[in-house]
């Protein structure tokens, strides 16, 4: 009776130990699917800026970087002190009609700060300089229908 409690006991902790090490195992998965899913995240909004924000303003093409603006995106923030309030529909319209850097033959960079990630939103801090302007510029994204798009940006202009 003593060998069979002490069998039945010794199976348990067996049990026990192997049931711990399959939700430790699950767990280190379900992390790495996780930091997976966070680095295709940021390499999606990365492309974004990089090849449609960035690539858009430079070359005044607003086909390009309106494709990642959300319909009904606001644009807000200051410029040489100056209060500035868009529609994303304005604000490309001035894009449109104003010559672009690379018409000009203007310098242009554009830098990407920092990006932030939680589930499907986003926030990317970028420096953009053109003509006379240092623009720091606080994007707002959201991930819709497996798409990054830009959903609010703020700007304002800093000195070097």
């Amino acid at each position: 009776m003593e060998l069979q409690k002490s069998k039945l006991t010794v199976s348990k902790v067996i049990l026990l130990i192997a049931f711990i090490f399959l939700n430790v195992q699950g767990m280190k998965a379900q992390n790495n699917n996780t930091m997976e899913n966070h680095n295709l995240d940021t390499a999606a909004i990365t492309d974004a800026i990089e090849n449609y924000y960035f690539k858009g303003i430079y070359e005044g093409d607003v086909m390009l970087l309106g494709s990642i603006f959300y319909p009904g995106t606001l644009v807000y923030g200051d410029v040489n002190g100056q209060p500035y309030f868009k529609t994303a529909e304005l604000y490309l319209d001035g894009v449109k009609n104003r010559q672009s850097p690379k018409d000009a033959g203007k310098p242009f960079k554009g830098e990407i700060l920092n990006i932030k990630v939680v589930n499907s939103i986003a926030m990317a801090e970028i420096n953009v300089k053109m003509y006379e302007f240092n623009y720091r510029d606080f994007l707002s994204f959201h991930k819709i229908n497996g798409k990054w798009y830009i959903v609010n940006k703020m700007l304002t202009n800093i000195s070097e």
